[in-house]
């Protein structure tokens, strides 16, 4: 860390998280950006999620409560080039081009938008690739690794990587929706089917989802057959506590239900819409901030072992409020997974 870091002093605009200045090598978390909007099916922007909270970031103050120094652990800002956002931007016109074709009665094998289709599957293919191949570089040197979207299908090839040195982890899923639609409109790599192409994964022994409250019905036939999903659905999470179930139980039945590594894919979405109103496809409900903190914190406390973690679907819009929330968050569970990482 340079002089240039100030743990008490005004944050600094270098184009890194949080302002650090840390090399790669004294740097213990590397924080990858993935500009990625492709496959969002109602509001587009959360290619501008990760700029945003680099922007949002420095204005934070360091000091956690969950972490002595945290300011000091050593966050690393990978530098993605510059064609990942510009082809994410082109592909953009022609998934809309498929999705007005199906919104108005259209279907994915209608031949019109075969080649649109193709297209845009090839490329989603050879992001996964450029994550998987990043991270893995990362991995092998040692270092704690978090995706920053991005819409929520860009964290695949980190989870491929992951699985290659982890024979056995468990993901837990805070999000409104299930993620377990198969190619949502024709996109095999939809941020709607994150977690059925993950679960594909013979490394994940354990789905635990949280928060989810907007789901179809293959969704939800899923989740009740497949005894390795166990879903806290926003409903019933709900219900325990007006019935006066305490967070901090219910938490613990979560963390019960993982392995002892854990992977945490975190959309925004998962909060309450108050705090995350222009990501993707805001939905009443969710999870307050310190809720969901509180939910990681457990893990931590709980003796489980925090190896990746995501952040997607922020969308900073005209207030750029989401991306102060999301910065924060960010911030956090970079802060818990280290120290889950230093309990070992």
């Amino acid at each position: 860390m340079t002089k240039k870091t100030d743990p008490d002093g005004v944050g600094i605009e270098n184009g890194n998280y949080f302002g650090f200045d840390f090399s790669i090598d004294n740097s213990n978390i590397v924080i990858i950006p993935i500009p990625w909007d492709v496959t969002t099916s109602y509001q587009k922007g959360t290619s501008k999620g990760p700029e945003s909270i680099i922007k949002a970031s420095v204005q934070l103050d360091f000091f956690d409560h969950n972490l002595e120094n945290a300011w000091s652990i050593g966050h690393y800002t990978h530098k993605t080039p510059d064609y990942i956002q510009e082809k994410s931007s082109e592909l953009r016109i022609n998934a809309e081009k498929i999705i007005d074709h199906l919104e108005n009665g259209g279907s994915t094998s209608d031949i019109e938008i075969t080649e649109d289709l193709n297209l845009i599957n090839n490329e989603c293919k050879n992001l996964n690739r450029y994550v998987f191949e990043t991270t893995t570089d990362y991995i092998n040197r040692g270092k704690l690794c978090i995706i920053n979207g991005g819409d929520h299908s860009v964290p695949l090839g980190f989870i491929d990587a992951l699985s290659e040195k982890h024979n056995s982890f468990g993901i837990l899923h805070i999000d409104a929706h299930a993620d377990l639609r198969v190619a949502y409109e024709g996109f095999e790599y939809s941020h709607a089917s994150i977690m059925h192409n993950a679960i594909k994964t013979d490394s994940i022994k354990q789905l635990t989802q949280v928060g989810i409250r907007d789901l179809c019905k293959s969704e939800a036939d899923t989740i009740e057959k497949n005894q390795n999903i166990t879903c806290f659905y926003d409903t019933h999470i709900s219900e325990m506590i007006f019935n006066g179930k305490s967070w901090d139980t219910i938490c613990n039945e979560i963390v019960s239900t993982l392995p002892d590594k854990v992977y945490i894919s975190f959309d925004i979405d998962g909060l309450d819409p108050s705090l995350c109103p222009n990501t993707g496809t805001p939905v009443p409900g969710g999870l307050s901030f310190n809720q969901s903190i509180y939910l990681i914190k457990k893990v931590v406390e709980k003796g489980k072992t925090i190896i990746g973690c995501d952040l997607c679907e922020v969308a900073p819009g005209e207030d750029e409020w989401d991306a102060n929330v999301g910065a924060r968050i960010l911030y956090s569970i970079s802060n818990l997974m280290y120290k889950s990482n230093i309990n070992k």
